[in-house]
Formats: C-alpha cells, structure tokens, sequence
C-alpha cells in the first residue's frame, strides 16, 4: 500500500442529472493524492462541490467518473477506514454524549466492552471527561462538536473527513476548536480531509489546501504550507501564513463567495 497514496482521486468527475431539471456539472477531472498522516484542507466558492467530493471520499455519492481510493480500496460505498464528522453535531438528543460516540460501534456489531474504554479516552482527549452521563443540550456547540469528533474516531478510521464542522461556532471558540483539533490530529494520527470557507483557517491548520474554482469545481492549485509544528494561533500573524492567504486569495474575485 503506497502511503504517499493513501487517498488518491484521479480523473473525477460528478454530475448530478434530476429528472425534471438540466444536469448540473459539480467536479470536473479533479485529481489529487494526500499522504498518510496528512492535514489537507479543500477551500472554494460557495456552490464549488467541496462537499459532494467529501461525499464521494466518504462512500456516500458516488462519482460519474474517474477512480477515489481510500487506504488502497476503491470507493464504491462507505468503507470502515473513514469517519465523518459534519457541520453540526448531530447528536441524538435521547443518548447521553458516551452512548452518541458509541453509535459507530453498535452499527459495525464491534466489540462495546473494548470500544468503550477507546470512547471514554477519546472524550478525556477533547476534555470531556466528566461529561461521559451528560445529554447534548447540556454541552455548549464547541463542546457537542468535540463529542462528533470523538464519534467519528471511536472505530478507529484511516481517514477522518470533516465537512465545516466549526462553521456555525463563534470567532473564540472557532479558535479554541482548531487548535484542539490539531492537538487531536497529532496523537491520534489519522489522516484529515477538512473542508471549510475560511481560508486563514485552512492555512492555519493544512499541509496543503486543495483549492477549487467555481462550478464545475476544478483543482486551481494545491498549494504547500509549510509552516512550523506543532502551531499556535499566534502563527496566523507570521508572514509566511499571511503570504499563503494572500496567495490563495489570488485565485477569488469578488464574485465568488467566500470568508477572508
């Protein structure tokens, strides 16, 4: 298994074709690999497809055309080597937050006894022990986004994809989350797809940002990071962080929608 190809997209292409209304072209021949390990975030104007290629990536929808493959298996429905993490919680308001992070592994038929202990060390990890008997309501978003995290890392995936998980929090907490979940991402060691519209955001947390034109998306450029790590949010102030913003920028004008 090639770990510089860990995820890799090659020639795809998705268009949706509704019965009554025209075929919207959404991707067009985006190509791309991401390495094990890596942190690669997607940003693009609003409409782009950045979410129906994470679709793709999770097994969802599937693509008109072209090959994905995930830790060396093609893509043809949703794999147990991806966890998914939305842009709301989601959480079952009738489960307290232990038994929401435990749904993955009652719908895999896994093992509860191990598992648990791996829920309840998640939860510590995100700093939620404590909060194992708590319900939904009783979180703040920040902290029912941490317990989707924990959801979508119990069964232990290859590859975490995360859809503007932190888009509806507030500036503060949106900070806090990222800086958490680099802090996640390095001890846990997975592998994460991060779409979001902000791009100090993925420049603050990527390796590389995959950047899409607007529909049908197209890859304008992957662009490298290279900043220091482990990084604090003081790095955004750095010039080379305001460089690559300013270079992925290049690509919008003010027609396309997307947070500065």
């Amino acid at each position: 298994m090639d770990e510089d190809r860990w995820i890799e997209v090659d020639g795809l292409h998705k268009i949706y074709r509704p019965r009554r209304t025209r075929p919207t072209h959404a991707l067009s021949d985006i190509t791309f690999t991401v390495r094990r390990g890596e942190f690669i975030s997607v940003v693009g104007p609003s409409g782009c497809g950045k979410t129906t290629l994470l679709k793709i990536l999770a097994g969802i929808v599937r693509g008109s055309e072209g090959t994905v493959r995930v830790a060396g298996r093609d893509v043809t429905g949703p794999l147990p080597e991806v966890g998914m993490v939305f842009q709301s919680a989601t959480l079952l308001p009738w489960r307290t937050i232990l038994q929401n992070v435990m749904v993955p592994v009652q719908v895999r038929k896994l093992d509860a006894r191990v598992y648990r202990e791996r829920a309840e060390r998640l939860l510590g990890l995100v700093g939620l022990d404590g909060f194992e008997e708590k319900y939904p309501h009783e979180l703040s978003g920040g902290m029912q986004q941490r317990a989707g995290i924990c959801r979508a890392l119990v069964h232990d995936p290859a590859v975490l994809l995360m859809d503007e998980p932190f888009g509806a929090l507030d500036a503060l907490t949106r900070e806090y989350m990222n800086v958490e979940l680099l802090r996640i991402w390095r001890e846990s060691g997975q592998t994460i797809v991060f779409v979001t519209h902000s791009i100090p955001e993925a420049v603050f947390l990527s390796d590389r940002v995959v950047v899409l034109s607007p529909r049908p998306g197209r890859v304008a450029e992957v662009v490298d990071i290279g900043l220091e790590r482990p990084r604090s949010i003081g790095a955004m102030a750095s010039d080379r962080a305001g460089a690559h913003v300013g270079r992925i920028r290049k690509h919008f004008d003010a027609t396309w929608v997307i947070d500065s």
